[in-house]
C-alpha cells in the first residue's frame, strides 16, 4: 500500500508499494467544495437490482446451467466457430436477473482479454452484453515462430531486471491468444517464480509474441475462540476443537485456518493451537496475536461480503482462504496469492509490528474477490482500479466492523504505523496527502505504480460515500477537493459500497480502464437507482469530480450545459429490427435548436446502420442515413438537432436499425447534451 525506498519490485495487492518503479509526481487538488446539508437521506437501492443471497449449492447450480449452455450462447452472440465460451462465475439479482462471466477460447488456446459477462431477465432474454473486444477476433495462424525455451529466457530476464533473485520459469509457458489491447495475435505466457527483491514471493506473467518474440505485455501475479488482539481489542473467534485441544480453523465460514510461518518464507507453515480456547495477549511478542487480527480479519471479511453482498467466500462456493502469519523476517508488507488462495503478513519492522490491522486483512482479501470476479490485470489503469478494489472494501470491512478500537475511517494502514510518525498509508479523501498519489485522473495516471494510481478511485470512492468539502466523521477530520471546483453531494457509503461491488462483478472486466470504470458504475448506479435518477447523476458528477468524463445534468449548474447519458449496452442485430435506448429528461422548458446528440457505435460495417432520435412527442429526427458505399467502421459522432418545437422534459429515444446482413454491432451508450 506504501513505497518502501529499497525495493524496486511489488507485490501484487502487497501492502507497501514501490518507487523505484516509477518517477513519482504529485498531483495536487486545486478545488474546494462546499459540504451538503446535513441530515441528508440517500435515496434506497431498488430491492430487485441487490444480490440475491446465493448459496454454493445454488451458484454453483447457476455455473452448470450455464456451462450447458454455451455452445447456443456463443451462437447467439455470433461467436465464430472456433470461439469457444467457458463459464467463470455467475451472479444472480434479486429479481431473477443473471450475469454470467465467460473466458474465452480461440481454437482451444485461451484468450486473455476475451472475457465478456452476459445479463439476462429471469426469462432468459439477452439484455445486453458487456464485452471489452469490440473488435472480430481473428488468428492468423496457431503455429509460433519463437520457441517455447526463448519466451521463457526472455521471462526470467525480465523479471531478473526487476530484482528478483531465484527466478526461474515455474512451468513451461503456455500458447495463448493475446487480446487485451484489441488486436488479437498470438502469444506465449510464462510465470516467472522465486522471490522479489524484498523477499516477497514472485509470480511475474510475462507476455511474449509467439511471431516475433517482441515483450508485449507483463504483470504481478501475488497480489500484495476469545482472541486478545493487537489492533481491534478483545475479540471473539472461531475456532475448533474442545477440552484441551484447540485450533484456529473456523468451521463457521468455509474452514478458514490460520497458520505460523515462524519467520520462514515457503509452504504452509503450522497450524495455531491452543489448550485454554484464549489466544493471544495483545502485544506483538506473543506470536499468537497476530494470529489473532488475522484470523478476526479473515472472518470480519467473510461475514461482510455473506451479509452486505449476498457473497458466501470469496470466490463465492463457500470455501475459505487460509491465513499465514510471521513471514520472513522483519518483512514490511502483507499479500495475497491466489495461487494458494492466501493471505499473508509480515511483521513489520523489527518484527514489532505485523501488518494485520482489519483494514489491511479486508484489503488483501478482497484481492481474491477481484480475481474471481473482474479479475483486473495488475498493471497499467486496471491495476490502479484493482488496488483501490481493496482499498474501497478494506475500509468497508473497517466500518462494518465497527470496533471501539478500530473504528470505521477513509484511512488506509492507518494502524500499523509503516511510517513511523503516526501517520497513515493512504488517504481516501486527498490521496496526494502521502506524497505521490493520484487525486485526479490524467492520462500519464497509468504509467504511476498501481498504489498510487488507485488514488483516482479511492478519491472516487470517498466523494460518492460522503460528498466534497470539510467535514469530521467519527472524529476524524477531512477535505475533500475536486478537480472542476464544483460541490458533489454523496450517496452515502452503504450506497456507494453496493455501486461498486455491483459494477466490480457484474460490469467490469480484466482490461477495465478509469473511462471504463465509470461507465461499469453507471450501469450499476442505473439498476440500482434509475437511469437519470440523482443517484445516478451524482455517479456521473463524482467521475467528473475526480476528471474521468462530464457533469450530467443535476440542477447544479445553473445556466449551464446540462447532460443526460445513456451508458447500457444494447446489441444491435444484424439485417433486424430496429432497437432503441431511452433517457429521461427532467429539465423545464423547451429543448434548443442546438441540442446536441452523441452517439458511441461499435459496428463492422457502419454502411448499414440507419440513426434516428425520437423525441417525447414521438417526433424523429434522422441523425443518419445508410450508405453501402461506406465501409469504415464504428459510429462515435456528435449531432446537432434543432429540436425547439418540443418540450425537453420526458422519455428520448435513439433509434438504431441495421438493413443488412453479415455485419454487427453494439451501441455502447449516448448522450443529449441541453
Amino acid at each position: 500500500m506504501r513505497r518502501t525506498p529499497h525495493r524496486r519490485a511489488v507485490a501484487t495487492g502487497a501492502l507497501v508499494a514501490v518507487t523505484a518503479m516509477l518517477a513519482v509526481g504529485v498531483q495536487a487538488g486545486t478545488g474546494t467544495a462546499a459540504t451538503p446539508q446535513p441530515g441528508t437521506e440517500h435515496a434506497k437501492p431498488a430491492p430487485g437490482a441487490l444480490p440475491a443471497p446465493l448459496s454454493p449449492s445454488q451458484r454453483g447450480k447457476l455455473i452448470r446451467d450455464a456451462g450447458a449452455a454455451t455452445s447456443a450462447t456463443a451462437k447467439q452472440l455470433k461467436l465464430g466457430a472456433q470461439e469457444k465460451l467457458l463459464v467463470k462465475d455467475v451472479s444472480k439479482d434479486a429479481d431473477g436477473t443473471t450475469h454470467t462471466r465467460y473466458a474465452r477460447t480461440w481454437a482451444g488456446l485461451p484468450v486473455l482479454g476475451g472475457d465478456l459477462v452476459v445479463h439476462e431477465s429471469k426469462a432468459g432474454a439477452v439484455r445486453s452484453v458487456t464485452q471489452p473486444l469490440r473488435a472480430k477476433l481473428t488468428v492468423p495462424t496457431t503455429t509460433a515462430k519463437v520457441t517455447p525455451s526463448a519466451a521463457a529466457s526472455k521471462a526470467v530476464k525480465s523479471a531478473q531486471a526487476q530484482g528478483s533473485e531465484k527466478t526461474k520459469a515455474d512451468q513451461a509457458p503456455r500458447k495463448v491468444v493475446w487480446a487485451a489491447d484489441g488486436t488479437p495475435r498470438l502469444a506465449y505466457e510464462t510465470v516467472v517464480g522465486g522471490l522479489q527483491d524484498d523477499g516477497t514471493p514472485n509470480a511475474l506473467h510475462v507476455i511474449t509474441d509467439a511471431t516475433t518474440g517482441a515483450r508485449i505485455f507483463q504483470y504481478q501475479g501475488i497480489e500484495n475462540g476469545i482472541g486478545n488482539s493487537e489492533y481491534s481489542g478483545k475479540v471473539t473467534l472461531g475456532t475448533s476443537g474442545s477440552g484441551s485441544s484447540y485450533t484456529l480453523t473456523d468451521n463457521g465460514r468455509g474452514g478458514h485456518k490460520t497458520y505460523n510461518l515462524n519467520h520462514g518464507s515457503f509452504g504452509t507453515g503450522t497450524l495455531f493451537t491452543d489448550t485454554d480456547d484464549t489466544w493471544g495477549d495483545g502485544t506483538p511478542q506473543n506470536a499468537q496475536t497476530a494470529a489473532v487480527d488475522a484470523a478476526y480479519g479473515a472472518q470480519e471479511t467473510w461475514d461482510y461480503y455473506k451479509n452486505v453482498h449476498g457473497r458466501t467466500g470469496i470466490r463465492g462456493d463457500g470455501v475459505a482462504a487460509y491465513s499465514r502469519v510471521h513471514y520472513g523476517n522483519s518483512y514490511v508488507n502483507a499479500f495475497w496469492d491466489d495461487s494458494c488462495f492466501c493471505m499473508t503478513y509480515g511483521d513489520g519492522s523489527g518484527n514489532a509490528s505485523p501488518l494485520t490491522a482489519l483494514d489491511v486483512a479486508g484489503h488483501e482479501m478482497s484481492h481474491g474477490v477481484t480475481a474471481a470476479t473482474a479479475g483486473l490485470i495488475y498493471s497499467g489503469e486496471s491495476g490502479g482500479l484493482n488496488e483501490a478494489t481493496s482499498d474501497i472494501f478494506g475500509t468497508a470491512v473497517e466500518f462494518y466492523s465497527n470496533t471501539a478500537e478500530d473504528p470505521g475511517d477513509y484511512l488506509i494502514g492507518e494502524k500499523i504505523d509503516i511510517n513511523g510518525d503516526g501517520t497513515p498509508l493512504r488517504y481516501m479523501d486527498k490521496p496526494s496527502k502521502d506524497g505521490a498519489s493520484a487525486d485526479y485522473w490524467s492520462s500519464s495516471v497509468g504509467n504511476k505504480d498501481v498504489h498510487y494510481s488507485s488514488g483516482v478511485a479511492n478519491h472516487f470512492f470517498y466523494l460518492l460515500s460522503e460528498g466534497s468539502g470539510a467535514k469530521d466523521i467519527g472524529g476524524v477530520h477531512y477535505d475533500s477537493p475536486t478537480y472542476d471546483n464544483k460541490p458533489v453531494p454523496g450517496i452515502g457509503r452503504a450506497n456507494a459500497e453496493k455501486v461498486w461491488f455491483k459494477a466490480l462483478s457484474q460490469y467490469m472486466s480484466a482490461s477495465t480502464n478509469y473511462a471504463a470504470a465509470r461507465t461499469a458504475t453507471l450501469k450499476a448506479a442505473a439498476d440500482l437507482f434509475g437511469q437519470g435518477s440523482a443517484s445516478y447523476n451524482t455517479v456521473a458528477n463524482t467521475w467528473a469530480a475526480v476528471n474521468v468524463g462530464s457533469r450530467v445534468g443535476d440542477g447544479t449548474d445553473p445556466g449551464g450545459d446540462n447532460v443526460y447519458e445513456s451508458t447500457g449496452a444494447v446489441r444491435i442485430p444484424d439485417g433486424g429490427a430496429a432497437v432503441t435506448s431511452p433517457i429521461t429528461v427532467s429539465r423545464a422548458g423547451k429543448a434548443p435548436s442546438g441540442l446536441k446528440v452523441s452517439v458511441d457505435i461499435t459496428h463492422s460495417y457502419r454502411g448499414d446502420l440507419v440513426i434516428d432520435l425520437i423525441g417525447p412527442d414521438g417526433s424523429s429526427y434522422r441523425l443518419k442515413n445508410a450508405s453501402t458505399s461506406d465501409g469504415a467502421a464504428d459510429v462515435k459522432q456528435t449531432y446537432t438537432v434543432n429540436a425547439s418545437a418540443q418540450a425537453a422534459t420526458g422519455t428520448w429515444k435513439l433509434k438504431v436499425q441495421d438493413l443488412y446482413r453479415y455485419d454487427s454491432g453494439t451501441l455502447n451508450g449516448w448522450k443529449l447534451t441541453f
